[in-house]
């Protein structure tokens, strides 16, 4: 059972995430960071990025990272801050438009992402696509090594991207998300890590546990798990295709130790 400290803390790391709390969160550019305008059939698309000096050099890993329903990219990237855990890697954050959400804001009055392939123009697969573009043209990337993470809706878009583009991803880490069934017969083995909260009340956890169970049942994964980190278990799969249970036990929250986990998933998983 969590203290009232914990999920306390966890609240506010939650509100962090998704870009709902103001203050000291504003829009303003973090330091490093630099802004990203695309034409993506004609709607100007926007988001921010941080590229290591190296990048200019020598090849880089590269990591998209996707807010939540409601979220900001300015503000996960301030709070999910990839490049304090793994700074010789390119980091994106891009932005999401107003979205109907499955479990909440049905009108679309906040931003997210598309939930199925297909709907809404595939406008978010193409996102990904000119923005995996324009980072090449500016910089170096190394081709097998580029990752997606994301929370709640950010972490569904996760497993859409798999499901659509897994050819490109060298592994993934989706957050309070269950949308891997939905994608099941395109989903091919891959390294990943899903973190979840036991008592979310958004994204139920026994659909988080089946999706997990999914996934290892995909990648080969051991019956049996070993210990990896804190609250994290690892299953390692003969196919070279480890999957990393963390589980928290506060609800929907984007737990803390999160950019620092999924840094070390993807540096230990080139393509």
């Amino acid at each position: 059972m969590a203290t009232r400290e914990f999920r306390s803390a966890l609240s506010a790391a939650f509100c962090l995430f998704l870009g709902g709390c103001q203050a000291g969160l504003g829009q303003d550019l973090p330091d490093g960071f630099e802004r990203i305008a695309l034409q993506v059939d004609g709607v100007a698309r926007t988001g921010i990025l941080y590229a290591p000096a190296s990048a200019a050099e020598k090849p880089a890993p590269l990591v998209f990272v996707f807010h939540g329903h409601g979220g900001r990219a300015e503000r996960m990237a301030r709070t999910f801050a990839m490049r304090e855990h793994w700074p010789e890697a390119i980091s994106v954050y891009l932005q999401g438009l107003n979205t109907p959400g499955r479990l909440t804001d049905p009108l679309g009055k906040k931003p997210g992402w598309q939930h199925d392939i297909g709907a809404q123009g595939d406008r978010d697969l193409k996102l990904f696509d000119a923005a995996l573009a324009h980072v090449k043209g500016k910089f170096k990337v190394d081709e097998k090594r580029i990752y997606c993470t994301g929370h709640s809706n950010g972490g569904g878009f996760t497993y859409l991207l798999w499901a659509a583009r897994g050819e490109v991803l060298a592994a993934v880490a989706p957050s309070a998300a269950a949308s891997a069934g939905r994608y099941a017969k395109l989903l091919k083995p891959k390294p990943a890590m899903h973190l979840a909260g036991e008592q979310d009340a958004l994204v139920k956890y026994e659909w988080q546990k089946a999706t997990m169970d999914a996934v290892r049942a995909l990648n080969g994964c051991d019956a049996e798990g070993q210990p990896w980190a804190p609250l994290a278990t690892l299953y390692p799969s003969k196919g070279g295709t480890p999957f990393v249970a963390f589980i928290q036990p506060g609800g929907h929250e984007g737990a803390p130790g999160a950019p620092a986990l999924s840094a070390r998933v993807f540096n230990e998983q080139p393509r």
